[in-house]
């Protein structure tokens, strides 16, 4: 891990000098201007986009690639509803990229194999986590896409875990692997063959292979949204898109091999039982409240019915969430993006900074602290946020999952927002910076394509 952690330093301060423009896109006015000024300033600098897929700052431009049917080089199609997505460093300067399908067992025509199954039988069937019995196989899994970020070109893109239902968002590991997170609790039934529910494991290759798929159980049976590892530890942190969800962590027995096992457990807000971060009926949290937290452990983590959230809230009190969808590792605190928080249910964005001994006996004494970092009640400013990544320069990038048009919006350390790009085709997901600091790129859900986003980054550097 302290490879990857070096690695990521490095990568980290290379982005940063290279998004210095897109810094300064906000920055001589975010000292002056109101949140509201600058939302609406940012906004209408946009440049209105001809082809109208994305609406950009003025000098960017994007490329479209890997779009729902496409033939990929393993001679599948592209599955559809693009979802949750990380960056990887490849071979050469190369950017690996894997992506989450949030497709159902209905949904045959975002199906990889084709709407008639006819590809199905090119598949090694024990690489399928659910073939259905042959007759409704998982649609969802994942894709991975490898990217030269200097040609913006992409070289190959193939399915690289298959036979899951619904893969919604995820997570990357400091070790080069990403999480996908299963959102449906579907049982084994009729022709559906295995339960579901479930994390599983991708390494970040560019071997064009299904991986095995292995579902990490102790990681907890539930509506799976996203993950964020913490690269001090290990331990990761996970979310459930539930209207009352609870927010996990997961402590592996050995940290960076997930498979082996580990404690599952909820956050519980300190001397408040069951407490509800919602603020739906009244403003239970304020913005900037910082609360000491603590950790109860979870039994029964396979749920069969479904009522893990319960358990943890109602019989150990942990604490409710409303949505947890997007989460983040960065500035050495996990962000958390519930996507229907708030009086007005347009969401929230939590901020929990671990203990220095986080899972420790210590831990007692050195609580974790949850604050709620911003909660807008206003669509003109966030609009139901959904997937997030933090800039290399504190920013975090979010997503929105609301009424048309949808934007990728720019949350600066004081809780400052800007609008960084538009759409009105479906909404934002999968957002992450290439390692290079080159390309953003961002999946629109439907009609399901990926977009690199590109702008003047050599003269930036070259100030710089």
């Amino acid at each position: 891990m302290e490879i990857s952690r070096r690695h990521f330093l490095k990568s980290s301060g290379v982005v940063a000098l290279a998004f210095a423009g897109l810094r300064n896109f906000v920055e001589d006015s975010v000292q002056a201007k109101s949140v509201k000024e600058l939302a609406a300033e940012t906004e209408a600098q946009l440049v209105p986009d001809f082809y109208q897929t994305i609406d950009l700052p003025p000098n960017f431009s994007y490329d479209i690639f890997s779009e729902t049917g496409e033939v990929m080089d393993d001679g599948l199609l592209v599955p559809g509803k693009h979802d949750g997505m990380a960056a990887f460093p490849g071979a050469d300067g190369r950017t690996i990229l894997v992506r989450n399908h949030e497709v159902e067992t209905s949904q045959s025509e975002y199906s990889p194999f084709g709407s008639r199954r006819s590809l199905l039988r090119s598949v090694n069937r024990h690489k399928l986590y659910d073939a259905g019995k042959g007759k409704k196989p998982g649609l969802g899994g994942t894709t991975t896409l490898v990217y030269d970020t200097k040609s913006r070109r992409l070289e190959r893109h193939f399915l690289s875990l298959a036979g899951t239902h619904r893969n919604c968002a995820g997570g990357a590991t400091p070790w080069n692997t990403w999480i996908s997170c299963e959102e449906t609790v579907e049982l084994a039934e009729g022709d559906i063959e295995k339960d579901h529910g479930y994390n599983f494991e991708v390494p970040a290759s560019e071997k064009m292979e299904l991986v095995d798929p292995i579902p990490l159980k102790d990681m907890g049976r539930f509506r799976h949204e996203a993950v964020a590892v913490d690269p001090r530890t290990g331990i990761v942190y996970e979310t459930e898109d539930r209207h009352e969800g609870l927010f996990y962590r997961f402590i592996p027995d050995q940290p960076g091999h997930l498979a082996a096992g580990g404690r599952l457990q909820a956050l519980k807000i300190r001397d408040m039982k069951s407490a509800d971060t919602r603020n739906w009926r009244k403003q239970a949290f304020k913005v900037g409240q910082v609360v000491d937290v603590e950790w109860v452990n979870l039994e029964d983590i396979e749920s069969p019915d479904d009522d893990l959230r319960f358990q943890g809230c109602y019989a150990r009190g942990a604490s409710r969430f409303a949505r947890g969808e997007g989460i983040w590792y960065g500035r050495n605190a996990v962000y958390i993006a519930c996507t229907n928080g708030g009086s007005k249910k347009k969401g929230q964005i939590w901020r929990y900074i671990p203990s220095p001994v986080e899972g420790q006996l210590g831990e007692t004494h050195q609580p974790g602290k949850l604050e709620l970092f911003i909660e807008p009640n206003d669509s003109k400013l966030v609009d139901n946020a959904d997937n997030l990544t933090m800039a290399p320069w504190g920013d975090l990038i979010v997503c929105e999952d609301g009424e048309n048009p949808r934007y990728l919006v720019g949350i600066t350390p004081a809780g400052k927002i800007y609008k960084l790009a538009k759409t009105t085709l479906s909404e934002f997901a999968g957002v992450t910076f290439s390692p290079d600091g080159l390309t953003l790129f961002v999946n629109i859900q439907t009609p399901g394509l990926t977009l690199a986003i590109t702008g003047p980054w050599q003269e930036i550097r070259a100030r710089a």
